[in-house]
């Protein structure tokens, strides 16, 4: 690979497996991963999907953090709009002095869920309008000076907590573009600005105390396995269990069911979804993420390796490595 490499755990709960059962599968991914010689793992915080145990992100990767040594952790990200960023400077400035130099905070705009969650969540629905303000106040909490006089995040001030834009739309590239900062585009769920938003990103960046060039980040999923074969089936059952995390409304469809919604409108859709994806045995996987690295104009690439089972993960992590040429810690 000419570009590192990350990796998003969407710390899936598998069919019959418990959120405690995915907590260790995600120590066992980080552990691997920072054996493996991968720069960094993020978990994304959702509420409200049976299937996604991310949903308490500061405490997921205080967990994992101290599961492991030295690879970065961080968030995917937090959706901050759900959140008061002093709360959040607090958790991460808290995690940073723990873990120093090992933590950071990819923050998103999007609610991370429905509706009644919104409610559930007290979140006032257009608090999103106000996610750039919210940003320059989070990162005068972390870096100085603060934004609110009086107001300090204790711990969190000093701590220089590293801050990236994450989006799938042209509104976070200009904003990271502005604020000088990193910028991570969801291209494992969200592909179609993709090209559009890294090129204004690109273009209208500006110098910032934090980073000096602008650093793109895009997201890609990969299914690693032995054979093409089995790359598929564990494609194929990817599929089918997004079908019930989307459209399941807490029902478990069976293959059949799945593969029936699959092949309507929304189905294809939900592929859709699914564009970028290297999926294959390691040589062929290697070949899409150089092509997908060029077409992306990314100067590190965050991989989701999706299955339905920690095992596979698992294998596609190592797999990747070995073929990728990642040295080992």
């Amino acid at each position: 690979m000419t570009v590192p490499l990350s990796i998003l755990d969407l710390a899936t709960i598998g069919k019959g497996q418990t959120a405690a059962e995915s907590f260790a599968g995600s120590v066992a991914i980080a552990q691997l991963a920072e054996e493996l010689g991968y720069r960094r793992i993020w978990y994304a915080e959702h509420h409200n999907m049976s299937s996604i145990a991310s949903s308490a992100t500061s405490v997921l990767i205080a967990h994992i953090a101290a599961h492991t040594e030295s690879i970065r952790l961080g968030a995917g990200g937090v959706m901050l709009p759900n959140h008061s960023p002093l709360t959040i400077a607090e958790q991460f400035g808290t995690l940073e002095t723990l873990h120093p130099g090992r933590i950071d905070l990819g923050l998103g705009r999007a609610p991370g869920s429905d509706q009644n969650t919104l409610r559930a969540l007290r979140r006032d629905p257009m608090s999103s309008d106000s996610f750039p303000q919210d940003v320059l106040e989070l990162q005068g909490y972390l870096t100085g000076p603060t934004r609110i006089q009086g107001v300090e995040a204790t711990p969190g001030k000093g701590t220089d907590v590293p801050l990236y834009i994450l989006g799938s739309s042209l509104f976070g590239a200009r904003l990271a573009a502005q604020l000088g900062l990193p910028y991570a585009f969801a291209s494992h769920f969200a592909p179609n600005a993709l090209q559009d938003a890294v090129a204004i990103y690109r273009r209208e960046f500006k110098p910032s105390a934090q980073l000096g060039a602008p650093h793109v980040i895009a997201g890609v999923n990969v299914i690693a396995a032995d054979s093409a074969s089995e790359a598929q089936e564990m494609l194929q059952a990817t599929k089918r269990a997004r079908v019930s995390l989307f459209f399941g409304n807490g029902t478990v469809f069976s293959d059949d069911e799945a593969d029936m919604i699959l092949d309507s409108p929304q189905g294809q859709h939900l592929a859709q979804m699914m564009k970028y994806s290297a999926v294959g045995t390691p040589d062929v996987v290697l070949e899409y993420l150089d092509a997908f690295t060029a077409h992306a104009d990314a100067d590190e690439l965050i991989v989701a390796h999706q299955s339905t089972g920690t095992g596979a993960r698992l294998g596609s992590v190592e797999l990747l490595a070995q073929v990728a040429g990642l040295a080992r810690v």
